[in-house]
């Protein structure tokens, strides 16, 4: 048992357990039937639960969805969040390229979850709009890696940081999608001619 969940009552244990079997089921029903096609119903009736209950944690499906999206795309910050401290371009080269290789390979592993992610960020404004925070969370990260890597020398100083950032996750967004709708995409292929694009263009 986890340390804060010796701190709850029986009815903050209770909700915590019912909120994790909707979003359980939510996963369920959604990569069996894709977003469009799943309802609240399906969700609230695969997890057994009354719908005054299922209400009470989510609203509608958007939402549940949104939470699932943020529990998978924590993974893929974690990786956006690997010590990046290189002394020499050739070891940003390789922390870069390592990053990248991490990142796509959790695409493949989430392929099915982000295809439904996909579906959803074209169907529901709340979902896109929760997209959009997710990609400027990872910009601002990626702001601040470039930025050290000027301070050390390593990158060209007169390029915008914020910017460069923004265009780099646009470009590992996009072969991240691809990698979800096309598996006979090769990742290492992929890996490679993304971080050599990148440190060709930004470091010295």
């Amino acid at each position: 048992m986890r340390q804060d969940d010796q701190l709850l009552s029986p009815r903050q244990k209770q909700a915590r357990q019912t909120r994790k079997e909707l979003l359980e089921a939510g996963l369920d029903v959604f990569l069996e039937n894709g977003f469009q096609k799943s309802t609240i119903s399906q969700i609230i009736k695969k997890a057994n639960k009354g719908y005054g209950t299922a209400y009470v944690y989510f609203q509608n499906k958007d939402e549940l969805l949104i939470e699932l999206m943020e529990h998978v795309m924590n993974r893929f910050y974690d990786v956006a969040e690997l010590p990046f401290q290189p002394e020499t371009k050739q070891e940003a080269y390789e922390r870069i390229e390592h990053q990248v290789r991490l990142f796509l390979k959790l695409a493949v592993q989430e392929r099915e979850m982000l295809k439904v992610m996909k579906e959803a960020i074209g169907l529901s404004e709340a979902v896109k709009e929760k997209w959009v925070e997710i990609r400027e969370r990872f910009i601002r990260r990626i702001t601040e890696d470039i930025t050290y890597s000027q301070h050390k020398g390593l990158a060209k100083s007169a390029l915008d940081a914020a910017y460069i950032a923004r265009a780099w996750f646009y470009a590992n967004e996009m072969f991240m999608w691809d990698l979800v709708e096309n598996e006979d995409l090769s990742l290492d292929h992929a890996a490679h001619h993304l971080t050599m694009l990148y440190t060709g263009g930004l470091y010295e």
